[in-house]
């Protein structure tokens, strides 16, 4: 079995201090740098490569990525150490997909449906809180609010983050399952098993009649950080088709007005505007509202604005220094 450069790009995208910990070591850190507590001669930096600072050892075992640590201190070849990596950030070859369902061609849908589990919960939301917060911008007390109604934590495999869909009484029905050890966005992604899709990830605001409709649930989360002002009930879809808005219509009756903020591309602007004219010919007043070029969605326009302001700031403390 082989891997593609995409996979392998993938692999090395994997929080090394967390392969750290996962094969038992304390990692530390040390102002830019993080080290291990059994080995301090270790310094990883920006948590994807590593360096020894020794002259003990052969050329090639003195650092690199995080596939160089793995074959180093876990004694594992390449192709070993990127599918553990593989393993470790949650993704999913095509070809394994491909292979489990071609073994049960002729079971029957109610069969091959499972029942839906929410995953187990980690005990801990630190790696959910890092990587909404530091890569993707999302403000900590939006992340606090979710994670508060408990619709939004990190499970205990792989540490991805949960994002919960409930119905009207608050039970769950729906949760995808997104990874936090990827680089530029590529990184593992997935709905569990079982679960309802005519629910999504959604805040009800019961003082609103607007209900604002996202592809993504941090598209969601990002907009409550730009437009904090704004509020409104929301939905995130998790796809481009509109189930779980419909679900929630219907739960909510007192909805008039649907902002459809999908994503700025071809797929995402066709799509806006097929709902916006089908919610319109169903009497709701519906508008689209999508990120500005050069953004695709809300989550790329949120950091390069928090991007700008972080710059802008450290402008304003050079100029008073």
């Amino acid at each position: 079995m082989r891997f593609t450069e995409e996979e392998l790009g993938i692999a090395k995208q994997a929080d090394l201090c967390a392969v750290a910990e996962r094969m038992g070591y304390t990692v530390k850190r040390i102002g830019h740098y993080h080290t291990l507590k059994e080995m301090d001669s270790i310094r990883i930096y920006e948590r994807s490569h590593w360096c020894r600072f020794s002259r003990r050892y052969d050329k090639g075992e003195n650092g690199g990525s995080q596939i160089d640590f793995l074959r180093v201190f876990a004694g594992m070849d390449v192709k070993e150490a990127v599918f553990w990596l593989l393993d470790f950030v949650g993704y999913r070859r095509e070809e394994s997909v491909r292979k489990i369902q071609n073994t049960i061609p002729h079971q029957k849908k109610e069969e091959q449906k499972k029942p839906f589990v929410l995953p187990e919960f980690a005990g801990s939301n630190a790696y959910l809180y890092h990587y909404l917060e530091h890569e993707r911008g999302i403000a900590r007390p939006v992340i606090d609010f979710f994670v508060g109604k408990g619709i939004l934590y990190e499970a205990k495999n792989y540490h991805n983050i949960v994002f919960v869909g409930t119905d009207r009484d608050g039970v769950p029905k729906f949760a995808s399952m997104r990874g936090v050890f990827d680089r530029n966005g590529k990184g593992f992604k997935c709905d569990v098993a079982g679960n309802d899709k005519r629910y999504g990830f959604h805040l009800y605001y019961g003082k609103s009649k607007k209900v604002v409709v996202f592809e993504a649930a941090i598209d969601l989360m990002s907009y409550i950080t730009m437009f904090p002002k704004d509020k409104a009930s929301m939905v995130a879809l998790g796809m481009l088709a509109d189930a779980p808005l419909e679900t929630f219509l219907a739960e909510h009756p007192e909805v008039e007005e649907i902002q459809l903020c999908l994503d700025n591309d071809g797929p995402g602007r066709k799509a806006a505007e097929t709902l916006q004219q089908k919610y319109v010919e169903k009497g709701y007043a519906a508008e689209v509202f999508l990120p500005p070029e050069p953004y695709k969605d809300f989550n790329q326009w949120n950091v390069e604005v928090k991007k700008a302001r972080e710059q802008e700031k450290y402008r304003e403390n050079a100029r008073v220094m």
